[in-house]
């Protein structure tokens, strides 16, 4: 079966975009009668079948809609942006794949990144959900500056993972489980030892991730799996 993406829906009838549309159409070579799935990224996965094969504007009929309920507890990751874009997509697909909530870019002092194309990282999660089959979006923030993102107000736990390691308890020996949570991944130099400092004095636990020295995208789902696991 195949996945499709559409931002609203309409009822009984919907109709895709061009780009879903010719994807069914042109690639798939589906045709009218045929089953898809649906889905708009806020837990509903609907049934449909295909009522107008066109490649600039496929139309779709909703059979019947599941929906999945969202969890308790919501994970967000506030991530330095790494110099080598693909290896930042990487993190995001992977994240979707293992179902983070939330990603804020974060610039930090020692970021080798300063910005990123939204638009072209809002598609690689679309894609990674479509791929993995989940029919919830991760919401992309814009890129936030480290001391900004630290005082905004955050219901949950706040954690921020550096490399100082034996001084530290690792992230899911201190998480309570069922909390949302809201996590500070650093840059390949790291957090300064003033934005440490600075988001312990907001609250954050610093924690670490491990006895290795990772990537930052590697870090960034090791944080997500250590959450997931603490909450299965």
């Amino acid at each position: 079966m195949h996945l499709f993406y559409s931002r609203h829906i309409a009822f009984p009838v919907h109709p895709l975009d061009e780009e879903e549309s010719c994807h069914i159409v042109k690639v798939l070579r589906l045709k009218e009668g045929d089953t898809v799935f649906l889905t708009d990224g806020e837990g509903n996965m609907h049934r449909c079948s295909i009522v107008e094969a066109v490649a600039r504007r496929c139309q779709v009929r909703i059979l019947d809609t599941e929906t999945t309920p969202p969890d308790p507890f919501r994970i967000h990751i506030a991530i330095a942006p790494t110099k080598n874009i693909n290896r930042f997509e990487w993190f995001l697909e992977k994240a979707t794949e293992i179902g983070v909530d939330v990603i804020t870019p974060l610039i930090c002092a020692h970021s080798e990144r300063l910005n990123v194309k939204t638009d072209r990282l809002v598609r690689v999660l679309i894609a990674a959900m479509k791929q993995s089959w989940r029919s919830r979006l991760p919401g992309l923030q814009d890129p936030a500056r480290f001391n900004d993102l630290v005082h905004r107000d955050f219901p949950g736990q706040k954690f921020i993972a550096y490399c100082e390691t034996g001084k530290t308890k690792l992230l899911h020996k201190v998480y309570k489980p069922g909390s949302s949570v809201l996590i500070l991944i650093g840059p390949e130099g790291d957090f300064s030892p003033e934005e440490v400092s600075g988001a312990i004095q907001a609250g954050f636990i610093p924690v670490s991730l491990g006895i290795s020295r990772l990537r930052t995208e590697t870090a960034g789902i090791v944080a997500c799996c250590m959450i997931m696991v603490r909450n299965s």
